[in-house]
């Protein structure tokens, strides 16, 4: 046994547990080729550090790359220090739902990463159903490593900055290791814990308001699971915010005005809705504007809050906010630290099956903002496949929110950036060359260019107003040369409730492919 540092004493508070305390490195006889494994952790943060860390320096100073592969189940993305070294060293073999990162990705898209993709309210209930380990002899995770902040007089665990799948996690391990952190402070009593259950037993959230709790302050777990316990002193690894830029600023005003316009005709009450917010520049430039803004006693239920949340709140706007995870910089981190007292209050970190539950977006009439790769002109949207092939990050909890919300908002820059071209992509294109969110979906597409209101539009109708409204100046002639060549031929057919031309619809990302740019001559 480990020696055990007071810190780790005053968190460990059933003392049965410090008999099973270790070092990381006393760990690795736990694991071996080809087990499945399950971490906490949601966007970042929350995700053990120790273990993962010990076990890629195990891989890498005994030249086992490729030899030491393991089924990763995370309720979202961790940490790079330790998921995107293990995608490295060649240790991820299969990895579900969503992750971030250079190395993961280029393991993804060159085949060496079986990932399988899906929305992350479905994820934990996927895994209780057994989909995941449904070729294994007992069904279970061999092994699921947790952070935790304080371990409670029950045994059960309080997490840190996010809650994601860890609850079902646990209750599909076969063995769990506990990483406790002292080097942050103890989140006790942020958090509103519910289990996962199958049907024909599954109750409904009782979730009226986003302030309401319906769980526990704590994770309960089978005490005879346990075999490790281990001290952890790192930080969660987020690095800094993302920026706001001028597009991102422009982006947020039009949505602004847009709200106001909805409150102004009665389809909104004055502090809004709910309010969902996915993540990057453009989500941190209007949580920022609506701190600056005059709506009021304004309220959050989305999955992930970022810096931007922390002005909101200090701008007396915010009055609640539910997520499953907060991912702060690490200045972000220091300024919610010690300013807690203010802040324990006025947010809950639920699990991903409630954060992103459908029964209760669509309950609290919410708000869902978030950015896709691409969008078509009859609002189609692409949040996860560069060119139809190339996985970027993965769906998230983006269709959870759109498909459920009152209002369903993707916004994006209108045109990006390629290497030969700096308007060389066109986010507005004539067909999506995947799907993630289809038309019946979404009711607004924003761009720095300006705003398409498509509820109740039929698609020509949807097509004219995206195309006039949101498509970059360098694109828009080109968008409405396809648009017009399509209608006036598919009408002429007989098939024009949805106008394209099979055989050009995909012309602007092949000349892409091809030549750095989606600009072509003609059609």
């Amino acid at each position: 046994m480990a020696s055990v540092s007071a810190a780790l004493k005053s968190r460990v508070r059933r003392p049965q547990l410090l008999n099973k305390v270790m070092k990381a490195e006393e760990t690795l006889p736990f694991f071996e080729n080809g087990q499945y494994l399950g971490w906490s952790g949601f966007t970042g943060v929350g995700y053990p550090k120790m273990i993962p860390t010990a076990l890629a320096d195990h891989v890498e100073s005994n030249n086992l790359q490729g030899k030491m592969k393991f089924n990763l189940f995370v309720g979202a993305s961790t940490g790079a220090e330790t998921e995107d070294r293990w995608a490295g060293l060649d240790m991820i073999d299969r990895r579900s739902p969503h992750q971030v990162g250079r190395n993961i990705k280029k393991g993804i898209n060159e085949g060496r990463i079986r990932f399988a993709d899906k929305h992350l309210s479905m994820f934990p209930q996927d895994l209780m159903y057994g989909y995941y380990t449904k070729d294994k002899a007992n069904g279970k995770l061999d092994v699921v490593i947790v952070e935790a902040t304080a371990i409670t007089e029950a045994g059960e665990i309080v997490p840190g900055a996010s809650v994601g799948a860890t609850p079902e996690l646990i209750q599909m391990a076969d063995k769990v290791i506990i990483e406790v952190n002292t080097r942050i402070p103890s989140f006790e009593g942020l958090h509103d814990i519910t289990m996962g259950s199958n049907p024909p037993h599954r109750k409904p959230y009782l979730v009226m308001n986003t302030q309401d709790r319906i769980g526990t302050t704590s994770i309960p777990i089978d005490q005879e699971k346990i075999i490790a316990i281990v001290e952890s002193d790192r930080p969660d690894n987020t690095g800094p915010n993302t920026p706001a830029d001028a597009n991102s600023e422009a982006i947020a005003n039009h949505l602004i005005e847009f709200l106001s316009h909805e409150v102004k005709q009665g389809r909104l009450p004055e502090n809004l809705l709910p309010l969902q917010s996915g993540i990057g520049n453009i989500a941190n430039a209007v949580i920022g504007g609506l701190a600056k803004s005059p709506f009021k006693d304004v309220t959050v239920f989305t999955e992930v809050l970022q810096d931007t949340f922390l002005e909101f709140f200090d701008s007396d706007k915010l009055a609640f906010a539910s997520a499953t995870s907060i991912r702060f910089s690490p200045d972000g981190f220091d300024h919610f630290y010690k300013n807690w007292e203010k802040y324990k209050d006025r947010l809950l970190l639920r699990t991903q099956q409630v954060s992103n539950a459908p029964e209760i977006i669509r309950r609290l009439g919410c708000i869902a903002m978030n950015t896709p790769v691409e969008v078509d002109m009859y609002a189609h949207a692409n949040s996860t496949l560069v060119c139809g092939s190339g996985m970027l990050n993965g769906l998230g909890g983006s269709a959870d929110f759109l498909r459920n919300s009152k209002l369903s908002i993707m916004h994006t820059p209108s045109a990006r950036a390629s290497k030969k071209d700096p308007t060389g992509v066109s986010c507005i294109v004539p067909m999506a060359t995947h799907v993630d969110q289809t038309e019946h979906d979404l009711d607004v597409i924003v761009t720095e260019q300006g705003l398409a209101d498509v509820r109740g539009l039929c698609p020509r109708d949807r097509a004219q107003v995206i195309i006039d409204n949101c498509a970059h100046p360098d694109y828009k002639p080109m968008l409405q040369d396809y648009f017009d060549f399509a209608t006036k031929k598919c009408l002429a057919a007989g098939r024009g409730h949805e106008p394209h031309m099979l055989d050009k619809a995909f012309k602007m990302h092949t000349n892409l492919l091809e030549n750095g740019t989606m600009k072509i001559d003609s059609w």
